[in-house]
């Protein structure tokens, strides 16, 4: 095997090398040695104040050279007040990150959170470059502290479509209010949670996972993917089916849906079985259901209720959560289904954090009894397949 001559070179001969590559080819080679990697995982260490941030990140972003990491690097960390710091790592595909996560464990303080990305509301004291127009923005960990910081830098970003936001402890209220360009909206583990106002005119997307807020969407508008991962219950207690109607028109002609069971049996079901003869999900395909088998495992109605509405569903993923929330109200108002009619399009039932075989073909011979034209294909939590024919 020949000598590696290119890993010898000095950093300047091979970022410049890497500069003359298209795009994918130039990040590729990130791959192919701790040499190569190095090159774009240097970060640029810069110390300042708080208010100094935004005029610091939007620099770092104007002066980013994509196919020069030696030039100006993909990260950034910038510290500020007493054992403070902020990293800024620029991604391919206009993709900015921001993570503000503590060098050391904080009591988290309550906040609210407010992000104007209208037009009208883009801050003109700071504006961002378009040389490096943002398209998609992560913020992770922001706090009561940085809160205000985290606002003005979305308030910069005239073209953000996707903007992503984890683990804020204290973040209590979010309001996020774009009439331009946002599509994507990713709220992950902010378990304190209690109000989100959407007044957003064209989302598509909106991913959630955390204890169930209550939820004001301001504008009409037709989710295509929704993820309302509710497991760990609510994060209000007095929350009726009423003040979840909202939401429910949001996610009626969504193509993927992440639904648990006790979000349906308490604040969908309630809604619609007046009208369970005429609302149907008619643009379902994808659905990923999660349950808590292991201390409810008698009662699959909600699930077979829920099926009868989705005439077109091509996949089915049930997840398993021995931890997930279950309702404390009795469930009789579910009205266990007999053949889901027009229910024929299904190719591909997939079962997930089952431990028990045998739950998972009961639970197999049941679904399959509802479905009306050829059985799908059964995976187990396992990877391994089951044969639907041997499970009737």
């Amino acid at each position: 095997m020949g000598k590696d001559l290119f890993s010898n070179l000095p950093d300047q001969i091979l970022c410049r090398i890497v500069s003359f590559l298209p795009n994918e080819s130039s990040l590729e080679t990130s791959l192919l040695s701790t040499r190569w990697r190095d090159l774009w995982n240097e970060a640029l260490v810069k110390h300042g104040t708080q208010e100094d941030i935004i005029g610091v990140v939007a620099d770092f972003i104007t002066n980013f050279e994509e196919f020069d990491p030696l030039k100006h690097p993909r990260k950034l960390q910038f510290h500020f007040a007493e054992e403070s710091v902020v990293s800024v790592t620029v991604a391919n595909n206009s993709k900015l990150m921001l993570d503000f996560s503590p060098w050391k464990e904080e009591i988290p303080i309550g906040y609210e959170l407010e992000f104007k990305l209208s037009k009208q509301h883009i801050a003109t004291y700071q504006s961002f470059p378009s040389t490096f127009s943002v398209k998609t923005l992560h913020l992770k960990s922001v706090s009561c502290f940085t809160s205000e910081v985290a606002a003005s830098i979305v308030s910069n970003l005239e073209h953000l479509e996707n903007l992503v936001v984890i683990d804020c402890k204290g973040l209590e209220s979010l309001s996020v209010d774009s009439t331009s360009e946002l599509h994507k909206l990713t709220i992950l583990d902010c378990l304190e949670l209690k109000t989100l106002r959407l007044k957003t005119s064209k989302l598509k997307s909106f991913r959630y996972r955390g204890p169930l807020p209550l939820i004001r969407p301001e504008y009409h508008f037709n989710l295509s993917n929704a993820m309302l991962d509710f497991r760990l219950g609510l994060s209000c207690s007095g929350l009726k089916a009423k003040d979840f109607d909202a939401t429910l028109l949001t996610i009626k002609n969504s193509e993927v849906l992440t639904l648990c069971k006790w979000t349906f049996e308490e604040l969908i079901w309630p809604s619609i079985s007046p009208l369970s003869g005429s609302f149907k999900f008619y643009k379902l395909r994808e659905l990923w259901w999660i349950d808590n088998y292991n201390k409810d495992e008698s009662n699959k109605d909600a699930l077979f209720s829920f099926l009868k509405l989705c005439p077109t569903l091509e996949q089915l993923f049930v997840t398993n959560d021995p931890e997930s929330y279950l309702a404390g109200g009795s469930n009789s108002y579910v009205v266990k289904g007999t053949k889901c009619t027009g229910m024929e399009h299904l190719k591909l039932i997939k079962f997930m954090g089952f431990s028990s075989r045998r739950d998972e073909i009961s639970l197999a011979k049941c679904l399959i009894h509802l479905i009306k034209g050829k059985p799908p294909k059964i995976k187990t939590s396992d990877g391994n397949s089951l044969d639907a024919m041997f499970v009737e």
